[in-house]
């Protein structure tokens, strides 16, 4: 069992992001089961949703004549435009089933605001509103972070980095993770975590 100022920031695993969903990571499915065994070792376990309402302003479909994939200027940034995923309440926001929700002390919900995407288990994309992890982690006593989940590269490294700048010590299992890869988005950010002085393992 690991240290009571440890905790496990599963991120994202939910169908729609597995093999088979609206906006699948290769590989996605093949990690539960691990993440699943890795839980039992913390004290204190975090799970993070995409909770998207239906028409939310990062899906490609709420913006005629752009494509998936392809870049907008939100009032908060440059926005990746997404298929329509993780709607709430949906089988596709769900977590995988080999993800075993009860093990979960605390699920953040994120994305729920119809305006503005979240990658970040912390903040929203304007990197400012937050979702109450943080608050959440400080009442507990925790310092070290253990991040797992899809995709890599974005929620994950969003978290990764925010867990950081925020002052816990952020480690990221990438063996335990999966990136979506969009046009060199790995590289740039596991470059981006390790500037971070987010530690990568696997």
């Amino acid at each position: 069992m690991r240290t009571a100022n440890e905790a496990l920031v599963v991120v994202d695993m939910q169908n729609d992001f597995c093999p088979g969903g609206a906006l699948a990571v290769a590989g996605g499915d093949e990690i539960a089961p691990d993440i699943a065994a890795l839980m039992e070792e913390f004290r204190t376990v975090v799970l993070t949703q995409d909770w998207h309402p239906k028409g939310h302003s990062s899906f490609a479909s709420a913006h005629p004549g752009r494509a998936p994939f392809s870049l907008i200027d939100m009032p908060y940034g440059a926005q990746v435009l997404w298929p329509d995923h993780c709607i709430r309440g949906s089988g596709g926001a769900a977590f995988h089933p080999a993800v075993p929700q009860d093990a979960a002390h605390v699920i953040i919900r994120k994305g729920t605001d119809p305006a503005i995407d979240s990658y970040s288990a912390f903040f929203e994309n304007d990197r400012t509103t937050p979702t109450g992890l943080e608050g959440y982690l400080r009442s507990r006593g925790i310092s070290h972070l253990t991040m797992v989940g899809l995709a890599l590269d974005f929620c994950v490294s969003y978290s990764a980095i925010d867990g950081a700048r925020l002052g816990f010590s952020v480690n990221v299992r990438r063996d335990l993770s999966r990136a979506i890869d969009l046009d060199g988005s790995l590289d740039a950010a596991l470059g981006a975590m390790s500037a971070a002085h987010v530690r990568i393992e696997g």
